[in-house]
């Protein structure tokens, strides 16, 4: 479960402070799911990074299953990454000059499983996203939308507690789009983990049954499921107050 209360982030920029993310409240419980639109620059990045613990708030709490993110000495905040955390980015960040087995077997190494576990699960996790054919293959053999599935395997293979995606299909065209998504959503769905993906793109945040909207570092929910089935901005949102609970309502793979 997260919890967020008063999270500020500022950047030192020449003369002036930079204010990436601006009292930040949000509760999202486990199994929870989260879609986070907003445009380049209205701090989408930064609320992964800091949700992921791969940066520290200026000010306020993060607060995984009740662990403070921003206050874990660095070793425990590593290791907590490795253990409980799977990320999925835009860029793909796969190892080239390794195979797309090897790339998703590196999210195993930080945890000391055994090399031939390593590799069973690695193929089994490829086989799950429909790569078990390219097992041997290198990034640059593969298309986009198969890197960026290499990378999904990768961030399911250690069977986290949280998966986080930033823009993950940011550099894919809308067809391919679709394709990655779908193979996102099933593995969500078999797994379970808490899920929050930022994106700019209006499509998937159509989607989107739990959706909150950042900007100028603010962010406000924009829709959930109400009682009577009809979705709309909450009193929450429209007040500033904390966002939250969010349950379920991921983006589906296909465009209604």
């Amino acid at each position: 479960m997260y919890e967020l209360t008063a999270v500020a982030k500022h950047y030192p920029r020449g003369r002036t402070t930079v204010t990436a993310l601006h009292e930040v409240n949000l509760t999202v419980p486990d199994g929870g799911c989260l879609v986070v639109q907003g445009p380049t620059g209205g701090g989408k990045s930064t609320l992964l990074q800091l949700l992921g613990g791969l940066d520290r708030p200026t000010r306020g709490t993060v607060l995984l299953d009740g662990t403070d993110l921003g206050s874990l000495p660095e070793s425990r905040l590593t290791r907590l990454r490795a253990e409980r955390i799977g990320f999925v980015f835009q860029g793909f960040n796969l190892i080239p000059t390794l195979t797309a087995r090897e790339n998703v077997e590196t999210a195993l190494v930080p945890l000391g499983t055994k090399a031939t576990e390593r590799r069973s699960r690695a193929l089994e996790a490829l086989d799950s996203v429909g790569l078990a054919d390219r097992a041997g293959h290198f990034p640059g053999e593969l298309s986009g939308g198969q890197q960026q599935r290499v990378a999904i395997a990768r961030a399911v293979v250690k069977r986290p507690r949280v998966l986080l995606a930033d823009e993950p299909t940011g550099s894919l065209d809308d067809s391919t789009r679709d394709e990655v998504m779908e193979v996102l959503e099933a593995r969500r769905r078999e797994t379970e983990p808490t899920f929050v993906m930022v994106t700019h793109d209006s499509a998937l945040a159509d989607r989107a049954d739990h959706l909150a909207r950042i900007e100028h570092g603010r962010l406000t929910v924009v829709r959930t499921p109400a009682a009577d089935g009809a979705a709309g901005e909450t009193e929450a949102g429209r007040r500033g107050e904390r966002a939250g609970p969010v349950e379920d309502g991921c983006p589906s793979s296909t465009t209604p």
